[in-house]
Order: C-alpha cells, then sequence, then structure tokens
C-alpha cells in the first residue's frame, strides 16, 4: 500500500482515504466566508429547509386547539355574495369555539379570517411563497409564510378537525380533493368536509355521484365524505354532529376493546393461569 493510500481521515460519520481526503476541515468551510455560494440551492440544503418548516408550523400550532380549515379563492373581492357567505362562515365558526385556518390571502380567506376575527376568535393564516407577492391579510392574528406547498399542506389537515370549502378555483380544488383522498384512503381519521354553495359545487357533485360512482372509480359510500350546504349555521352543525358522532364510535371501540380483555381476563382466571 502506497503512503498516499495509507492516509485516514475522520469526519464525522465520513471516512475520507488518499487522495479522496479534503485539504481543508469541516471547520475551517463553515467558518470560511469566501467561495461559491451555490451550496445553499443544493438538495441537502433544501433538506434542512424543509425540516426548519415543519418546526415552525408545530411550533406555531401545537396549541391552538380546536380549528377548522376555510379554503376559497383568492380572486372573489368585497362585494361579491361569496364574499359575505365566507365572513358569515368565519364568524359562526368563531362563535362556536373553533379557531380559524385559511391560507392567510386574499379573496375568501381573508373574509373567513375576517369574521373569525371580528366575532372573537383566533384567526389563522398559513401563507405560501408564490412568484407574485401575495402578504397575509390584515385579519390574520398569528400567521406563518411557508415555502413549500407540501409542508404547508401537512400542516392544514394535521391541525384542523375539518374542512370548510368556499368557491375556488384550482387550489381549492387541489386542497378539497387531497382532503377527501386521505379521509378515504384512512391517512386521517375521519372528519367532515363541507362544501358551501350548492350552485357553486352543485355540478362537481352531480359529476362525482353520475360518473365516477356509476363508472365503478369510487365506492358507494365515497360520495358521502362531503356535504354540501348555503347555509353558514347548518356547516357549524354538520361540523358538531361529525365530531360527536365520532367520539361516539371511539367509545363504543373501547367499550368492545375493554370488554374483550375482561373475558379474557375471566377465562385465563377460570383455568387458573
Amino acid at each position: 500500500m502506497t503512503e498516499s493510500r495509507s492516509k485516514v481521515r475522520r469526519a464525522g460519520p465520513l471516512t475520507y482515504r488518499g487522495g479522496a481526503i479534503p485539504t481543508t476541515t469541516t471547520d475551517q468551510r463553515l467558518l470560511d466566508r469566501r467561495g461559491p455560494t451555490d451550496w445553499v440551492h443544493t438538495d441537502p440544503w433544501r433538506v434542512l429547509r424543509i425540516q426548519s418548516e415543519f418546526v415552525e408550523g408545530f411550533g406555531l400550532l401545537s396549541e391552538v386547539g380546536q380549528s377548522v380549515s376555510v379554503f376559497g379563492s383568492a380572486r372573489i373581492r368585497p362585494g361579491n355574495p361569496h364574499y359575505a357567505v365566507g365572513e358569515a362562515v368565519g364568524r359562526r365558526l368563531a362563535e362556536a369555539g373553533y379557531n380559524v385556518i385559511t391560507g392567510g390571502g386574499p379573496g375568501l380567506m381573508e373574509a373567513a379570517n375576517k369574521g373569525a376575527q371580528e366575532a372573537g376568535g383566533t384567526s389563522i393564516g398559513l401563507g405560501i411563497e408564490l412568484p407574485f407577492e401575495q402578504m397575509l391579510n390584515d385579519y390574520v392574528d398569528v400567521g406563518v409564510t411557508f415555502r413549500y406547498f407540501f409542508v404547508r399542506k401537512t400542516m392544514f389537515v394535521k391541525y384542523s378537525q375539518a374542512f370548510v370549502v368556499l368557491p375556488g378555483g384550482f387550489g381549492t380544488m387541489d386542497e378539497l380533493f387531497e382532503a377527501i383522498t386521505l379521509v378515504q384512503t384512512g391517512k386521517v381519521t375521519r372528519f367532515p368536509v363541507v362544501l358551501v354553495g350548492s350552485e357553486f359545487w352543485g355540478g362537481l357533485c352531480d359529476w362525482i355521484r353520475r360518473t365516477l360512482l356509476l363508472e365503478g372509480v369510487i365506492s358507494h359510500d365515497d360520495p358521502g365524505l362531503m356535504h354540501l350546504t348555503d347555509d353558514p349555521d347548518e356547516v357549524v352543525e354538520i361540523i358538531r354532529k361529525s365530531h360527536v358522532d365520532l367520539a361516539r364510535q371511539e367509545f363504543e371501540a373501547d367499550q368492545v376493546e375493554a370488554t374483550a380483555a375482561d373475558i379474557e381476563a375471566a377465562e385465563r382466571s377460570g383455568n387458573g393461569t
């Protein structure tokens, strides 16, 4: 073995030998401000950014309590009937004791945040970095802006007990169908998804029943994963009823499990084991 191949340097978990040994140490490279900055755009560095966004999001939302995510178009402005409905939905949710989480942008997100804030509730905005400027709206009490859509989506799902979907475009439908898919596949505990606006969403609901269901590409019960209403008060009632039903199901499941455990214990006792 040549002398160069016999040289070894260990840098943390890494081992270098021979000509592969760096000419500088890790500390030297960390503290040296000279050289290219392309490393901040590499995938390993992005992993750290992604991790930091999860940490910030979890830290912000972990203690907010019961919350409902409200989605809707950023393009609908005050004066539009949908905006008034968005305000009413945010207000009713806050009055019922729910925090309101939106994407933090303008339009119907702003409407829901406004309704919640004016009713004395906690209004939360989860913004996203976009190619065009978009600030968190003025009715957000607590907010954070994410770089990555998938991190933001995780926050919506993890910290919400229900989804309310106001009229909207591709982004709104993306959130809608992701939520339904997660519930359908059992990836999340079943929670209500409420569509607000029968005239706006009615055609989509009909297509799901008449095409997807009839073609056999969804199950018979899948259309029931969505509730359709025009009434903000009914939105709250649907969510409350769903939570009561879920609590009852969990209680009954616990009772069955406890009974089975008692029977097993009794059988062991009777057998002298």
